[in-house]
């Protein structure tokens, strides 16, 4: 799986590229499209599916950085469909701007609030086509984090009863110290233009560093919980993206946090592998029905590593 690498590469090698950052890369274009050369994960997207009374609530899954909806979710998705519930993905966030492979097809490189925008028309072309009230989110990486715009600032919330993050960063990350680093520029002025050389290049890339403003605005007021959404956070202590890993963590009445490593000492999956591990899957079916969970097993080993 290519998630994990393109992550940490796209947050560095933004930086280091502004000098060349895109100088035609004007802002507007046409509204970034669905890639129509996706496909979606097994199990997924199957418009004729209709809720049951044991999972009455479709599953909306949402990718991270850098990936797509069939190479995130081609482990979870046939699984989560196998136990009968509806499952819907999308790819987001796409760069109307890139027509080269493979960043033409790469998702969530735009702004999270613009994210957030295509989450909720494609949750209730969900909704709509299921009759479902609401669903169930189930994020990885960004995916982990966007969608709580949604809920919080887009009315979102009335839409989502259960809300699984896999690898969250709730307070942003500090990957390769490019947080404190941003912080210490700002006194002398020279973290801004920085700043904005990178989002031409990937418009979500500084809005996940700790103290970022998006940051800032998701845990205001409360946040960065929504009203009436049960949340779950999946973390791993070998996150090389999410830094400190405990950024996933929020404690909060009311809130499940679960480190695979304090379930499975010997568990190694680092930010990309967590999305194929299946101790992860495990602890995603509990979530989403918590009265029929099962115990993970820790002899299992997933079929990547990240």
């Amino acid at each position: 799986m290519r998630m994990p690498g393109r992550l940490l590469w796209m947050t560095a090698a933004a930086a280091c590229a502004v000098a060349a950052a895109m100088p035609a890369a004007a802002a507007g274009g046409p509204p970034f499209p669905q890639p129509g050369a996706q496909s979606s994960p097994p199990g997924a997207n199957v418009r004729s599916c209709r809720p049951s009374a044991a999972h009455p609530r479709p599953v909306v899954l949402v990718h991270g950085l850098g990936a797509d909806m069939s190479e995130n979710w081609s482990y979870i998705s046939p699984l989560l469909a196998a136990q009968g519930y509806c499952v819907f993905a999308l790819t987001y966030g796409v760069d109307p701007r890139a027509t080269i492979p493979p960043f033409d097809q790469m998702g969530g490189v735009v702004p999270m609030e613009q994210s957030a925008v295509q989450l909720s028309t494609f949750v209730n072309q969900v909704l709509t086509t299921t009759g479902a009230p609401r669903v169930d989110i189930v994020g990885h990486s960004e995916g982990s984090l966007m969608p709580d715009w949604y809920a919080r600032f887009l009315d979102g919330a009335g839409r989502i009863d259960r809300y699984v993050g896999i690898t969250p960063l709730w307070q942003g990350t500090d990957t390769l110290g490019l947080a404190t680093m941003e912080q210490y520029g700002r006194g002398p002025g020279l973290s801004p233009p920085v700043v904005a050389g990178v989002a031409q290049v990937c418009g979500s890339c500084p809005e996940f560093l700790a103290g970022s403003p998006f940051i800032e605005k998701l845990n205001s007021a409360g946040g960065p919980i929504a009203a009436g959404v049960t949340y779950t956070n999946l973390m791993t202590r070998y996150d090389e993206a999410v830094v400190p890993y405990t950024s996933g963590r929020l404690d909060t009445p009311g809130v499940t946090n679960i480190v695979v490593q304090d379930q499975c000492p010997n568990d190694i999956s680092d930010h990309g592998a967590m999305a194929y591990d299946p101790v992860v899957a495990q602890d995603v079916l509990n979530a989403l029905d918590p009265a029929h969970a099962s115990p993970v097993r820790c002899d299992q080993p997933p079929p990547i590593n990240g």
